[in-house]
Formats: C-alpha cells, sequence, structure tokens
C-alpha cells in the first residue's frame, strides 16, 4: 500500500478477530515508528509490548476501573462516562497486542516525538492490514507507579501512547474530515 492511501486508508479500529498479531509484524511497525523525526534527533522512544489477548483484557479492566474511579467532571472526555460505565464497554477491545510507546526522557519535545513515532507505526499497522487504536483514555492508569512497576516498566518512562492491534473484523467507513483552516502567511 502507499503511504498516501495507507494515510487515507487509516482508521481506529475497535473489532478484532481472533487471530494473533506476529511478534514480526510488531516488530515491523516499530522499526516504521522509530524512522520518526524527533527533535535534535534525541529519538527520546522505548515500545512496550504485550501479546497476550486476556492480560491485555485484565490490564483494560483495572485500567477502566481506575478511569471511573477518577473519572473527569469537565471537558471532552467528560462525556465518555457513560460510555465507559456500560458493563459491555472493553477498553482494549479485545485486541491481541498492545503497544505501548514511551517517551524516556522530559526533555521539552520528548512527548512530541513519541506521538509522531505513533503515528508511524499506525500507518504502518494499516499498510499490513494491521488495525490499530490509540486508547488514551488508558494513560493514566498506565502512567501510575505501580502500573510501572507492575509491567517492570521504568518510573521516569511516561506512557504517551498506548495502542491497540489486531486483524479487523472490517475495516471502519470514514467519519470524512473538515476543509482545513489555512492562513497563506505574506
Amino acid at each position: 500500500m502507499e503511504l498516501l492511501e495507507a494515510i487515507e486508508k487509516r482508521r481506529a479500529v475497535r473489532e478484532f478477530t481472533d487471530a494473533p498479531v506476529e511478534r514480526a509484524s510488531v516488530e515491523r511497525l516499530i522499526h516504521a515508528a522509530v524512522l520518526a523525526p524527533s527533535a535534535m534527533n534525541l529519538q527520546p522512544w522505548a515500545f512496550a509490548v504485550l501479546l497476550d489477548r486476556q492480560r491485555i483484557e485484565d490490564l483494560g479492566d483495572r485500567a477502566k476501573s481506575h478511569l471511573l474511579a477518577n473519572f473527569p467532571r469537565t471537558g471532552p472526555v467528560a462525556s465518555l462516562r457513560k460510555t465507559v460505565e456500560d458493563p459491555h464497554y472493553v477498553l482494549f477491545h479485545r485486541a491481541p497486542a498492545l503497544v505501548l510507546v514511551l517517551a524516556t526522557s522530559s526533555e521539552a519535545q520528548a512527548d512530541e516525538d513519541c506521538c509522531l513515532a505513533a503515528q508511524n507505526l499506525m500507518f504502518a499497522a494499516r499498510g499490513e492490514g494491521i488495525g490499530a487504536c490509540w486508547i488514551g483514555l488508558a494513560r493514566p492508569w498506565a502512567n501510575l507507579s505501580s502500573t510501572k512497576v507492575e509491567l517492570g516498566l521504568p518510573e521516569h518512562y511516561a506512557v504517551v501512547a498506548p495502542i491497540v492491534l489486531g486483524h479487523p473484523k472490517a475495516w471502519p467507513a470514514s467519519h470524512g474530515r473538515n476543509a482545513p483552516e489555512i492562513h497563506w502567511l505574506k
């Protein structure tokens, strides 16, 4: 798949088949991720990978409980409370793979650089026919000291992008995009 086609066809996938995601596939996606630009070429990223669907679901249940106990009262996330409260809502969407994009530095641009790496990973996934969804709601739980200890993550690393991967049951249709607002500078 050509790059522009992968960009145009990328979607947040939340329904996956039972097929596992192969370790070699995840390694290729991470290789694409580390080709992202970074400020001063610091490359302030690391990746944590879990390929166990049941363990991912268990972690998701705990992240969901933490989220519900600490749900923001205002802002865009607050509007998702009813969705998350639904007992059938599964935070990691029963995905067979979870990749955490981690900032290894507190440098000013580290989070943004990790976002670029995450985007590369998701475009590469689409190019390989693998669905991906960034689960931002899991980030507060993933950044708890107790979670980092349990997962074996360095305390000073920050989880920037929890991304689930899997083979989509179907590719979601586009929601369309607003026309860009462009200001041509003089």
